[in-house]
């Protein structure tokens, strides 16, 4: 097994206990500072996870799925299913190795480096294109409550200054990054679970429309409806990610990975099904707020879609929080490794600085050019690209629990537990190839170029290691 972690070239030698050389794996640079770097206890990170997977996709997915009848609630609960078991995954995983890299760690730890690189790189992808549709998306909210969508360069400004609030964040410390997502998850939810509670209590059956409203046959509805969905379940590996700003990360890596995914499921499931229980179905497949739409009808009057777009508002600024940082922290895990460039690998009180400068302004130049394209299309396919490249370090991240598995001591592994994690994985597994086909040829096309480009990127780097006299 090969050496992983975030052990600099001149740091002692491995120590035979694993656990003594990950002890404080933020302690890697002179400029960190202990106030400011591992204050992620247990609510925090939980808050982490629930609040990257709720992000502003749950303010229109009821109204995206609703074409396709009440079979979507069932690709709810089939999706539900397989994000809980990856949620279980990368709990085993973490206990194993709790350093900060999550997916990255996982990977090169079970097949080497080049397997880790691509973990790492498709996993940037995901986050900085992610980040740019959501800062394109809340701009529709903050629409509602102060006009900027009627000129073209006032919406991209509004976007570019939603994603340097949440980095500008970041900068402050981990201290502060941990602060700004637990307030916002908080606030997110009294309007979410608004909705989610208190619609089934004006939940009209009537409402509900067809089954299979698209026609067709019922796989190929939950297919179709899932491919929706699927954007909306990323960031089950938040707190993986980010194990080493975690306290005791063995214990809580794992316990807020599950609990943040179910709560997320749970507020998913109860909101799409209100919203479908409380919005005709004519209505509800044409509405654009759909949650404004649901609260109207509840209680009348139209001071809804206020409060929904604010709530949507605060959800996405605390999800880009989120994801700013995830985004700095699996190439600051290869940076140490030697797999990035250098730079990643410099933090400053707990967070990786140039990671997060290089990510938002990547993500910055992205949405400049989604508005000056003009081309809807053509950013709902980068879209689609991120929940292809997030399939990259899922399936070798379960590809790595499953080679633990098999390759364990056989005197030192308990049966039942070895049966229940091997279900647990083949059902990640299925989830994460099921992610793959829910992208689409097209998405898939083009993900597969942007992994293309990162064989290129580790080819320099793996050639500049292999000069080194002292390659860690």
């Amino acid at each position: 097994m090969h050496v992983t972690g975030t052990a600099r070239p001149s740091a002692p030698a491995p120590q035979e206990n694993p656990e003594a050389s990950t002890e404080d794996p933020s302690n890697d640079t002179g400029n960190d500072s202990g106030r400011h770097a591992r204050r992620f206890g247990l609510p925090v990170a939980t808050a982490l996870v629930m609040g990257n997977i709720i992000g502003g996709g749950i303010f229109l997915l009821p109204a995206s799925v609703a074409p396709y009848g009440t079979v979507s609630l069932l690709s709810f609960g089939l999706l539900t299913v397989g994000a809980i078991a990856l949620a279980l995954v990368f709990g085993r995983l973490a206990q194993r190795d709790p350093r900060t890299g999550g997916p990255y760690v996982y990977a090169r730890g079970a097949f080497g480096d080049f397997a880790g690189f691509l973990a790492a790189w498709a996993y940037w992808i995901t986050t900085w294109v992610s980040n740019a549709a959501l800062a394109v998306a809340a701009v529709g909210y903050l629409d509602v409550l102060i006009p900027v969508n009627h000129h073209r360069w006032t919406a991209c400004l509004a976007a570019l200054t939603l994603q340097w609030l949440p980095a500008l964040a970041n900068f402050a410390g981990t201290r502060y990054v941990g602060a700004v997502q637990l307030v916002s998850t908080v606030l997110k939810f009294v309007p979410l679970l608004l909705v989610a509670i208190g619609g089934l209590f004006f939940f009209d059956p009537d409402n509900l429309g067809p089954f299979r409203a698209s026609g067709g046959s019922t796989i190929g509805a939950i297919s179709a409806s899932a491919a929706l969905l699927l954007f909306s379940y990323l960031g089950v590996e938040s707190a993986s990610v980010s194990a080493g700003e975690v306290k005791n990360p063995r214990r809580n890596v794992g316990r807020a990975t599950v609990i943040g995914t179910a709560g997320a499921a749970l507020v998913y499931l109860l909101g799409t099904l209100s919203v479908f229980g409380s919005v005709a179905h004519d209505r509800l497949v044409t509405s654009t707020a759909p949650f404004s739409d649901a609260v109207n009808a509840m209680f009348g009057g139209t001071w809804g879609g206020w409060a929904v777009a604010l709530a949507a508002l605060v959800s996405m600024v605390g999800c880009l929080n989120g994801w700013t940082l995830l985004s700095a922290q699996t190439p600051y895990a290869a940076a140490q490794d030697g797999l990035f460039p250098k730079a990643f690998a410099r933090r400053r009180r707990g967070v990786p600085t140039v990671g997060v400068a290089v990510t938002v302004v990547l993500a910055s130049l992205l949405t400049v050019y989604n508005y000056t394209s003009g081309s809807a299309k053509v950013f709902e396919m980068l879209v689609l690209v991120t929940t292809f490249t997030a399939t990259v370090p899922y399936l070798l991240a379960t590809a790595a629990q499953i080679f633990h598995l098999v390759s364990g001591r056989r005197e030192q592994v308990d049966r039942a537990r070895l049966a229940r994690d091997a279900t647990v994985t083949a059902v990640a597994a299925g989830f994460s190839i099921w992610l793959v086909a829910g992208a689409g040829y097209a998405a898939v096309y083009q993900g597969v170029l942007f992994l293309f480009v990162g064989v290129l990127v580790y080819a320099v780097m793996a050639a500049r290691r292999q000069g080194q006299p002292d390659n860690a």
